[in-house]
């Protein structure tokens, strides 16, 4: 699930790419065809070394299926480890570039826009990230982290599908060098599936969700919607640029 949330997260890079209307479509359709390929693969392949229902929750059915087996159980502790390190390392890579964007926004305070002179990345949301996401990985349970994660990337896709569905209605002549095809049927079953997904998380995930976006909502209404440039008209170009 985290790697296919890593997808999302590349988007954020579309301001370092040569051609982001070409290079990111194609590097993410790709990525995501390839990833879930070898997914259903493996899936075939645990569900033919070992009856399926031997799986049913647990959280590390790759070494279970290989289990008596240490040298392939350390195999595969070694490539998870791998695995999420980079998942890991995109969300760090993306975080500061979403602040970068909403501050420019005028959604954040300016600073969090603020570019390196030489590396021209976002330095400084990059730094604050990290010390933030450091310290709460120390104190908090890393279930109740992911179960978070997991729930608020669910809502965030549901957000888009139903984006995609507004703008075709409300700014029909943007231009859209990408087209989601079988609107609104594609859109609504986004919707549908990622709210059934989240109904299969427990009730303190829902909890916490509802904490984390009323403090959002906190930040906006007290902040953002007194700042926010497109509230005021002001055209900030396209973000590509």
């Amino acid at each position: 699930f985290f790697a296919f949330i890593g997808f999302d997260a590349v988007s954020t890079t579309a301001e370092e790419t040569r051609n982001p209307q070409r290079d990111l479509p194609i590097g993410m359709i790709a990525s995501l065809i390839i990833c879930t390929v070898l997914y259903v693969l493996m899936a075939l392949v645990l569900t033919g070394m070992k009856k399926y229902s031997v799986y049913l929750g647990d959280s590390a059915a790759v070494a279970t299926a290989f289990g008596g087996r240490p040298w392939a159980q350390g195999l595969i502790s070694a490539g998870a480890l791998a695995g999420l390190t980079s998942v890991l390392l995109v969300f760090q890579l993306g975080q500061p570039r979403i602040f970068m964007a909403m501050a420019r926004d005028g959604l954040l305070p300016p600073f969090f826009a603020r570019i390196h002179p030489r590396f021209r990345t976002p330095h400084i949301t990059t730094i604050l990230t990290g010390i933030v996401v450091g310290g709460v990985a120390m104190i908090t349970d890393i279930g109740a982290l992911a179960e978070l994660t997991n729930i608020g990337t669910l809502f965030a896709f549901a957000l888009v599908c139903a984006g995609v569905m507004v703008l075709r209605r409300t700014d029909p002549s943007r231009l859209r060098p990408f087209r989601v095809p079988m609107v609104p049927l594609f859109p609504i079953l986004g919707i549908l599936l990622c709210f059934a997904l989240m109904m299969s998380l427990p009730l303190d995930t829902w909890v916490r969700f509802f904490i984390w976006l009323a403090i959002g909502l906190v930040i906006y209404f007290l902040y953002s919607v007194r700042h926010s440039k497109l509230r005021r008209g002001i055209d900030v170009g396209p973000t590509e640029d």
